[in-house]
C-alpha cells in the first residue's frame, strides 16, 4: 500500500499552528491573542499574558521559505517576556535560530521543545502592553 502524503497550504498551516500554539498557552495558563499590533507597528501572530503578568510572543512561521523572508523576529524582543518560534511538526527545525524558544504544533495543539530564555520587561512598558492587551480583548469579546 502506498503512503498518503498530506500537504497544507501556507494559509492552512499557519492557521493549523496558531491554533495549536495558542491552545498550549491555554493550558499553560496564558491567555492568548492572536493578531496583536505592538507599539512599532509590528503584529505579533500569538501574544500571551500569563497569571503573574507575564508576557509571551509567538511568530508562527508556516514553511521553510516564509522564515527565510520575514527575519523581522528581533522587532518583537522589547516588547515581550519570552519569545517563541511556533512551527509545525514537519518544520526543518535545525534552521531555527537557537536563541528563542520553540513551539511544535498542529491544529489541536502543541508541545515546547524549547524554552525560552526570560528578558523581564520594564515595569512602565509592561503597564502599557497589559492595558493594551486588555483593552483588546475586551473589544473583541464584544464583537464591536
Amino acid at each position: 500500500m502506498e503512503a498518503v502524503v498530506l500537504t497544507f497550504s501556507r494559509p492552512e498551516t499557519t492557521g493549523a499552528v496558531t491554533r495549536g500554539a495558542a491552545r498550549l498557552f491555554t493550558a499553560l495558563g496564558f491567555a492568548p491573542l492572536t493578531e496583536v499590533v505592538l507599539p512599532n507597528g509590528r503584529r505579533a501572530d500569538i501574544m500571551a499574558l500569563g497569571p503573574r503578568g507575564q508576557i509571551a510572543i509567538a511568530e508562527v512561521k508556516s514553511g521553510l521559505e516564509d522564515f527565510r523572508t520575514d527575519r523581522k523576529w528581533g522587532d518583537y524582543l522589547p516588547y515581550c517576556d519570552a519569545f517563541f518560534f511556533a512551527v509545525a511538526p514537519e518544520f526543518p527545525r535545525q534552521i531555527l535560530p537557537e536563541e528563542p524558544g520553540l513551539v511544535v504544533a498542529d491544529a489541536f495543539d502543541g508541545a515546547v521543545l524549547r524554552e525560552a530564555p526570560i528578558t523581564s520587561l520594564p515595569a512602565a512598558r509592561r503597564k502599557a502592553l497589559t492595558l493594551a492587551f486588555a483593552r483588546l480583548a475586551a473589544v473583541r469579546a464584544s464583537a464591536v
